[in-house]
C-alpha cells in the first residue's frame, strides 16, 4: 500500500506543532526558505528539480483516519494536535525557482509563506524530494554535457529504491537524458522507455545465434543486440549474420570500452553494417563518458552512478524560518548561518547573454539590463498556480533547463573540481 504523503515526515515536525498549538504561536505568519549553503564539493552549478513531484504531493498531504490512528499508535496522543491535523489543508503560498532552473549557494529555490503550523509540516517532504531530485539532476546534467549530444539512457532502477528509481528517471530526463528503462516513469511522467535484453537471455539459449535470432524475430532488425556474453568479435559477426547490415545497434557492457568500441566500429563497417550504432554501458559516470568522447560510440547507458548522484547523493538543501510576523529572523550558529527575510533573486547577464552572477536580497533588487527574475509563484492560498498534468510539467521543465543552461559561461562544463561558476551577490 502506498504511504500517505503526510506520514513521509519527521516526528519532530509534529512535536513542534503540538507545542506551538499549546502556547498559541502556531498561527504566527511565517516565511520558510529552501536553499543550499554550498554546492557539493567541486561542483560548479546545481540543477533545481523535484518541484513537480512536490506540487503533485501537496494536495494529498492530509491526515485522515488511518494517518491519525498511526500517530496515536506511535504515542502522539495530544487531542489538540490530532484535532488540528484532522482539519489540516495547506492554505499558504509557495514561490520558487522554475523546475529545471540552475542554482548556486544561497539561491532561494523555494519559499513557503504560511502560519507556522502549516509551513513547518512541509519541511521533511519538501527536503526529501528536492534534495534527491536535484542531486540526480545535477549529476545527470554533467553526464549529458560530457556526452556532447550523444544520447544518454537512464537504466539505474536495479540500483536504488523502487520509488527513487522513478524519481531518478524523471530527474534525468528533465536535464536531457533521452530515455529510461523504467516503465513507471514512462506511465507517470511520459519519459520515453527503452530496453532489449540482458546476458541472461543469451545464456538461456543453446548458443548466441539462437538468442539473437529469437530477439530479431520478435523485435525486428532495429533492435540492439548484446554482443559481449562470450567473444565480442564473434558476437558482432553473428549479430550481423542473423540481423543483416540493417541491425539497429550492438551493446558493449564490459571490458576496455574505448578499445572495444573502436574495434567494433571497424568490424561493423567491414561487414557492411555502417549504420549500426555502438551503445556502451558498464558502470559509466560523467568521467567515463568524457573518456569515451574520442571513441566511435553512439550512446551511453548509465545506472548506478546516476541514481546515487555520482558521488553527491544530496543537494544539501535546508528549510529555514527566515521571517516571523513580517520581522526577519535568522540562525546564527557557527557554520550554519542563515540570512533573515524573504528573498528576491535575479540572474545577471552580460551584453552577450552569458550569466555573470546570482543576485539575492531581502530587499527589492534594482533591475538592470539583462537581469532575469528567478522567483515565480507556484501556490496561492493552497491552490496550485499552474495545475498541469505531470508529463506536461516535465516537458516544460526540460525545455526550461535547455534554455537556461545555454547562458552558463564555458567553464561551467569543466568536469574538473572547481568553485561555483557564478558568485552569489547580496544586493
Amino acid at each position: 500500500m502506498p504511504t500517505a504523503p503526510a506520514l513521509l515526515t519527521d516526528r519532530y515536525e509534529l512535536t513542534m506543532l503540538a507545542a506551538a498549538l499549546a502556547d498559541g504561536t502556531a498561527g504566527r505568519d511565517c516565511v520558510f526558505e529552501v536553499f543550499a549553503r554550498r554546492l557539493p564539493h567541486g561542483r560548479r552549478y546545481g540543477v533545481f528539480a523535484g518541484t513537480g513531484r512536490l506540487l503533485e504531493a501537496l494536495p494529498h498531504f492530509r491526515f485522515g483516519d488511518e494517518e491519525l490512528a498511526t500517530l496515536r499508535d506511535q504515542g502522539l496522543t495530544d487531542r489538540r494536535l490530532l484535532d488540528w491535523l484532522a482539519d489540516f489543508r495547506f492554505g499558504g503560498d509557495v514561490d520558487g525557482y522554475a523546475e529545471g532552473e540552475l542554482f548556486f549557494p544561497g539561491s532561494p529555490v523555494l519559499t513557503v509563506r504560511a502560519p507556522f503550523g502549516e509551513g513547518v509540516l512541509l519541511e521533511t517532504l519538501a527536503l526529501s524530494i528536492l534534495n534527491h531530485d536535484s542531486a540526480i539532476a545535477a549529476a545527470a546534467a554533467r553526464m549529458v554535457a560530457a556526452a556532447c549530444e550523444r544520447p544518454c539512457i537512464e537504466m539505474g532502477s536495479r540500483r536504488t529504491h523502487e520509488q527513487a528509481a522513478v524519481a531518478a528517471a524523471r530527474a534525468a530526463h528533465l536535464v536531457g537524458f533521452a530515455a529510461s528503462s523504467n516503465l513507471e516513469a514512462g506511465r507517470r511522467y511520459g519519459v520515453p522507455t527503452t530496453g532489449t535484453s540482458a546476458h541472461a537471455f543469451t545464456l538461456l539459449h543453446d548458443d548466441e545465434r539462437a538468442a539473437f535470432r529469437a530477439q530479431v524475430e520478435t523485435l525486428g532488425t532495429g533492435t540492439t543486440l548484446l554482443v559481449d556474453t562470450y567473444d565480442v568479435e564473434q558476437g558482432i559477426r553473428t549479430a550481423i549474420e542473423v540481423a543483416g547490415p540493417g541491425l539497429g545497434a550492438i551493446r558493449l557492457d564490459s571490458g576496455d570500452l574505448p578499445t572495444l568500441a573502436s574495434r567494433a566500429r571497424e568490424l561493423l563497417d567491414e561487414l557492411g553494417a555502417t549504420g549500426t550504432r555502438v551503445i556502451v554501458t558498464s558502470d559509466l559516470d560523467e568521467y567515463a563518458i568524457a573518456g569515451l568522447l574520442a571513441a566511435p560510440v553512439d550512446g551511453y547507458g548509465v545506472g548506478t552512478s546516476l541514481v546515487t548522484g555520482s558521488g553527491a547523493p544530496t543537494a544539501g538543501m535546508v528549510y529555514k524560518l527566515v521571517e516571523r510576523d513580517g520581522v526577519p529572523v535568522a540562525k546564527r550558529s557557527e557554520g550554519k548561518n542563515s540570512v533573515g527575510g524573504r528573498k528576491h533573486a535575479v540572474r545577471r547577464h552580460g551584453a552577450d547573454g552569458t550569466a555573470t552572477a546570482e543576485v539575492v536580497s531581502s530587499a527589492p533588487i534594482e533591475p538592470r539590463t539583462g537581469d532575469r527574475d528567478l522567483v515565480i509563484p507556484l501556490v496561492r492560498d493552497g491552490a496550485l498556480c499552474d495545475d498541469v498534468a505531470p508529463p506536461e510539467a516535465l516537458r516544460r521543465a526540460r525545455a526550461h533547463h535547455a534554455r537556461v543552461r545555454e547562458a552558463l559561461p564555458a567553464e561551467a562544463w569543466a568536469l574538473s573540481r572547481g568553485e561555483s561558476v557564478l558568485e552569489t551577490l547580496t544586493a
